[in-house]
């Protein structure tokens, strides 16, 4: 990656390196002394970090006296970053699919859940914890439907119904390969495919459940906030969308309800990239946002499922089954296999651009 094209943050940061050469030796050791007392974290950006900032960051300065630098960045340009050996992050805050592709690479140190003081590591998801990352909120691909069209209790209750296009003719939206995966799991659930006897994916068999729902398709989405506004606006009734942005939505007024039957879980998570300056800060950042008091502090207006389980507590009602009082990813979901994305992404991507234009 040219410098040109580095995030603004890293350019002053290279800057101000180059400037540091030419003064005195204290001075350099000040500035360093005061980057110690740092972390520079990449974020998704937006409403996450303002949330974010309110419940984790401050109470972390408070409590450690280490700033949070949150740098917003796409995962494109994570990855450049990486690649081009130019990495001025201390930890990387990312869905686990890119945190895989990036242990891959040799890019990650492994998590030192030995060294936590705030969190007791057995309370961790197991589902989330894990050699390289570690969770630090779950969410799903779930069912999302607008209530102004179609009265809450008479949705489709599973993945063959919202095929249905004779019970349900109005038009509808999956996600596009641009977001990294496309809807062959939940087209294999409309086939008849058991949630547990998902993987590996029989590629051809979803495309061809996909076909059946072409003609209901205007649009596939490739952002977030594309999948919820869509919805909100009935330009399409119902579709598959991130649950945390529908949370977003609904808190804001649109008219926009979860049926979170048959749901795929995912995962953000934390890694620290090899090379890392702060790495002890790092730890301690993870350390502290993973304990139960803030995972409570900041999910209860997040409206995201904790790793902790013992934060459970603190979750929003409408995230979590009234049968058991446990997350609707546990009790109706199940976990996306990003191995096998890992694995087939090119492929799938490639017949993916043939059948689109088809």
């Amino acid at each position: 990656m040219s410098k040109s094209k580095l995030p603004n943050l890293f350019r002053r940061r290279l800057n101000t390196a180059a400037v540091l050469t030419t003064v005195a030796a204290p001075f350099v050791w000040a500035t360093k002394a005061r980057a110690a007392q740092q972390v520079i974290v990449r974020t998704p950006g937006g409403s996450f970090d303002t949330v974010k900032n309110e419940t984790i960051y401050e109470p972390f300065r408070k409590a450690t006296g280490i700033q949070v630098v949150p740098v917003a960045a796409t995962n494109g340009k994570l990855l450049a970053m990486m690649k081009s050996g130019q990495n001025e992050l201390d930890l990387i805050d990312t869905g686990d699919a890119m945190l895989l592709e990036l242990e891959l690479g040799n890019y990650l140190m492994p998590i030192d859940y030995q060294a936590f003081k705030y969190t007791d590591p057995a309370d961790i998801d197991q589902v989330v914890k894990r050699k390289f990352c570690v969770g630090s909120f779950v969410y799903a691909m779930v069912l999302g439907y607008n209530t102004k069209v179609i009265a809450p209790g008479s949705e489709p209750k599973s993945w063959a119904e919202f095929w249905d296009i004779k019970k349900y003719p109005m038009r509808r939206t999956l996600p596009d390969i641009a977001t990294g995966s496309i809807a062959l799991e939940f087209a294999l659930l409309a086939d008849g495919v058991p949630m547990d006897k998902l993987y590996p994916l029989d590629i051809e068999r979803a495309f061809k459940s996909l076909s059946k729902l072409r003609s209901v398709i205007p649009k596939f989405w490739d952002t977030g906030a594309l999948s919820s506004t869509m919805i909100a606006d009935n330009e399409v009734s119902m579709g598959s969308l991130w649950s945390t942005r529908a949370s977003v939505a609904a808190d804001e007024g649109a008219p926009i309800a979860l049926q979170w039957n048959q749901n795929a879980l995912l995962v953000q998570a934390y890694s620290i990239p090899k090379g890392a300056k702060n790495v002890e800060n790092a730890k301690k950042f993870i350390d502290f946002s993973t304990s139960v008091e803030s995972q409570s502090r900041w999910l209860a207006k997040y409206k995201a499922i904790p790793v902790n389980t013992k934060a459970y507590g603190a979750t929003a009602k409408s995230l979590l089954d009234p049968a058991s009082n446990e997350p609707w990813t546990k009790t109706k979901g199940f976990l996306l296999d990003i191995k096998w994305w890992a694995d087939n992404r090119n492929k799938v991507a490639a017949q993916w651009s043939k059948w689109i234009i088809s």
